[in-house]
């Protein structure tokens, strides 16, 4: 009777430590996933915050999510999680290039009209500070709100050239944008002619 109890006892010691090693086993599994998945991020984060950043988002949900599932010892999610952001990692990195492209090759292609419609603005306001110069459908009223309009996109101008000179691109596209809705706005008012757009 007392070897039955004894055997019954040393089954559940046995079991007992083998859920315990395969519990430990799962558990350094999981964080190293974890530890690789922040690495493969931490590589790229620069680059993906920059070009992707809504995509990036959700690998920063993942690896968050990863861990606390390790802190509630739910080691199988936490491996699962963390295993997948490497090759997510790896899609928004491409994607993240292809926008770098992207932007680039607009700065690229817009940028040289945007100095020149600004030059064509300053011409003009120059010229038509004059009063005899002015043109009949203008006046002293619409040529102040154009300079106006003229010297704060001027200003939003040299913004969108120091982000681009420091890498920026997303802003200094945006910018870019932005200064040339204001300048096609001014010449309209003053009755120049649009340059078409690239």
């Amino acid at each position: 009777m007392k070897s039955k109890k004894y055997l019954a006892l040393m089954l559940v010691v046995v079991v007992g430590i083998f859920m315990a090693s395969c519990s430990a086993g799962k558990k350094a599994a999981a964080i190293a996933a974890i530890q690789a998945a922040e690495d493969a991020y931490n590589a790229a984060k620069t680059e993906l915050v920059k070009y992707v950043p809504e995509e990036t988002k959700g690998v920063e949900d993942a690896i968050n999510g990863a861990k606390a599932s390790l802190d509630k010892h739910a080691y199988d999610e936490a491996l699962a999680a963390a295993k997948a952001v490497p090759d997510k990692v790896k899609e928004l990195t491409a994607a993240a290039a292809a926008k770098k492209v992207e932007l680039t090759k607009s700065w690229q292609e817009n940028s040289g009209g945007i100095s020149k419609m600004l030059q064509t603005i300053r011409g003009k306001l120059t010229l038509w500070s004059i009063p005899k110069e002015m043109p009949r459908n203008l006046n002293k009223t619409k040529i102040k709100a154009a300079r106006i309009g003229y010297e704060e996109a001027a200003a939003k101008w040299e913004e969108a050239k120091n982000a681009f000179a420091h890498g920026n691109l997303p802003n200094a596209t945006a910018k870019a944008d932005t200064v040339r809705e204001k300048a096609v706005e001014i010449m309209r008012t003053l009755g120049i002619k649009v340059p078409a757009a690239h």
